[in-house]
């Protein structure tokens, strides 16, 4: 089945387990829950470290049903202010030799304000970020503003926030990367955060591809902004080392590499960020195993989430990274 036809179908079926919440629990098995597993990061209980990454559940359609697996969090989006349906397929592979995904889905949502209708309709009370990005037709002179959108609406609705400057599937996005516009973005957000009573966690998702000098950039301004924390990382533009010929690769086209080939890139920035700082990180990238998951842990992260390892794993990756850490 063509990748993104997989993605849906299995979207779909998981909402017509999640209506026989007894069915779910004996189809996916149960999930760990143990006092061990809790993390407290930038002022939220997780009941346990391990979370679903962006990407997968962009709309928020299966927050319920991806909790029941086990997941200690959900994080859904990239979500922007208009609905848009993203770059033309086929836009998402499977690189099975190598445990990898390369997409260039292009922030493809329903737009903030259906979004948060499907965050109503959710029954579980479970931790759920929201991942916010610009719409592809607004310029990066005016990006802040679709981000003050996408925060202002999902307020309410979300946990905690991340500004998604690192995709490399939305023209330009990367260049907000920049020190002074990632500082611009995120004071402007603080500014909002500030004027309610009680504030929502921002974090800054970034690329694998940073070197350490711009690593360094992004560190001083999430600490001049008092943003409270980086997920490390987004999928890479990198192609190499892979399993597959030049002429292949060539044929799958442009789009972010997840999975396998991003493990060791993923927890190399994860550790020189814990290194330099103490800013709270969520590692992410190429956690296909629970001992990957452990070397994450391991590296600094306070936090990890899950994309190309659960699709290559499925939930058994959760049960195994959890159990895995209550025997630790």
């Amino acid at each position: 089945m063509d990748a993104e036809e997989a993605h849906h179908f299995t979207l779909h079926n998981l909402q017509l387990l999640g209506k026989a919440p007894w069915l779910l629990n004996i189809a996916l098995g149960g999930k760990v829950e143990h006092p061990s597993l809790h993390r407290n990061v930038f002022g939220i209980d997780f009941p346990n470290p391990v979370g679903l990454a962006a990407g997968l559940d962009k709309n928020g359609e299966a927050i319920d049903e991806f909790a029941a697996m086990g997941f200690g969090f959900i994080e859904i989006g990239t979500i922007t202010p208009k609905p848009q349906p993203g770059n033309d397929k086929p836009r998402l592979f499977r690189l099975v030799k190598d445990k990898a995904l390369i997409n260039r889905m292009g922030f493809n949502n329903i737009g903030a304000e259906v979004a948060v209708q499907n965050l109503k309709r959710r029954k579980t009370k479970t931790i759920v970020g929201a991942n916010i990005g610009k719409n592809k037709a607004t310029s990066n002179e005016d990006a802040i503003r679709d981000y003050e959108y996408c925060f202002k609406t999902l307020f309410d609705y979300a946990d905690y926030f991340v500004v998604n400057v690192s995709s490399p599937n939305t023209p330009g996005l990367r260049a907000l990367q920049d020190k002074d516009s990632l500082a611009a973005i995120l004071n402007s957000l603080q500014d909002i955060n500030n004027s309610h009573t009680t504030t929502k966690p921002i974090l800054l998702k970034i690329a694998p591809d940073l070197t350490n000098e711009q690593i360094d950039d992004v560190i001083s301004v999430v600490q001049a902004t008092k943003t409270q924390g980086i997920i490390a990382t987004n999928t890479t533009i990198a192609r190499a080392p892979l399993s597959y010929t030049q002429a292949e690769i060539d044929a799958y086209g442009m789009g972010g590499l997840s999975g396998a080939p991003l493990t060791q890139r993923s927890t190399e920035v994860v550790k020189y960020i814990k290194t330099h700082s103490n800013i709270p990180v969520i590692g992410v990238g190429g956690i296909m195993t629970a001992q990957d998951a452990l070397d994450k842990l391991n590296a600094g992260a306070d936090l990890i989430q899950l994309y190309s390892g659960f699709i290559y794993a499925g939930p058994q990756l959760i049960r195994d990274t959890n159990e895995r850490l209550v025997k630790k």
